[in-house]
């Protein structure tokens, strides 16, 4: 038995072809969750970030920083003069004793009232080899024993020049009410040898740097003394003295 054989139509190369059609129309896609026509579009939505004004800074934080400014160009100043006029001149401490002490009046009153002059050897020594001293007006020196002030005097107007010694001789006066128990204190310290006496000193100078007059300063001088007696119309003497010096603008 022949096998029948099927015969199929040739396709022509030449004709023409015709495009196939489209599965799906224009302008849709093809989404497992179904149709996206019936979606919104997705926008993303980004926050708005609004940026911060600019923090204004006080008037009193300026001024704070002005003046800690200025604070710290005074002391560069400062210091710098300083260091200027140590290295050129060079300054040292002046110096101060008491020398010698008489009482010329040391009374007890009638009213317990107690009289008292003495004259103090003062030294000044300026050792400074181009620094003068001008020692003004409004000068005060005192004497104490302890708590009390005996007597009182002031310094002459005087200039000490370079390196130069100056011996002064100063008058002090006082007089103390209701003193017995002062004196009678005294006179125990007396029979022991030893009195202690404090002598106090304030004197307004001017520094004179070569041609250059500085502003008034104050010189405060402390000197503690130890003395055998204090008897009138005799030269006491002087078993310890210790002077101490500050300045003060």
């Amino acid at each position: 038995m022949e096998d029948h054989q099927r015969i199929h139509p040739a396709r022509d190369a030449e004709a023409p072809q015709k495009p196939m059609a489209l599965l799906m129309p224009n302008g849709s896609s093809k989404s497992d969750k179904g149709n996206p026509a019936e979606y919104p579009p997705f926008h993303r939505t980004i926050p708005v970030m609004y940026s911060k004004p600019p923090k204004r800074r006080s008037c009193c934080f300026k001024c704070f920083c002005w003046t800690t400014s200025l604070l710290i160009l005074l002391i560069v100043i400062i210091a710098i003069v300083t260091a200027f006029i140590y290295v050129v001149f060079q300054p040292e401490i002046p110096k101060y004793s008491v020398d010698s002490m008489r009482i010329t009046q040391f009374n007890l009153n009638n009213d317990t009232s107690l009289s008292a002059v003495l004259n103090v050897n003062f030294t000044a020594t300026n050792p400074n080899k181009k620094i003068g001293i001008y020692y003004e007006h409004g000068s005060h020196i005192s004497m104490w024993y302890t708590d009390t002030q005996l007597c009182q005097g002031f310094l002459p107007k005087f200039y000490q020049s370079h390196q130069n010694v100056t011996v002064l001789d100063v008058a002090l006066t006082g007089q103390m009410q209701n003193a017995t128990d002062l004196l009678h204190s005294m006179q125990e310290q007396q029979q022991s040898g030893s009195i202690p006496l404090n002598l106090r000193v304030k004197v307004p100078v001017r520094i004179n740097l070569g041609s250059l007059k500085l502003m008034k300063w104050k010189f405060l001088v402390r000197c503690n003394l130890v003395v055998d007696s204090l008897a009138t119309d005799n030269v006491i003497k002087i078993k310890s003295s210790r002077c101490k010096f500050r300045l003060r603008l």
